[in-house]
């Protein structure tokens, strides 16, 4: 089988949980299932975010690192 290309690999739209909390002007930690598995990026948002925060990533900026938001709840 071929490698996965790019679309089956994003973590786009995937929730996932703050592990190192995101300050307000430096990137922190989300950890988010992808290709069956948990992977760690570097969590940018405009907002800071406390550590366990679920979040949904909206953005991939680059192969480690993705724009993250509070995932609605209730």
């Amino acid at each position: 089988m071929s490698v996965l290309d790019d679309a089956d690999q994003s973590p786009v739209g995937a929730v996932g949980r703050i592990t190192v909390p995101v300050p307000p002007d430096g990137p922190g930690e989300v950890m988010v299932p992808v290709r069956g598995g948990t992977e760690a990026y570097a969590a940018w948002s405009d907002r800071p975010l406390a550590r366990h925060t679920e979040v949904l990533v909206v953005e991939q900026t680059s192969p480690r690192s993705v724009v993250v938001v509070p995932f609605p709840s209730g």
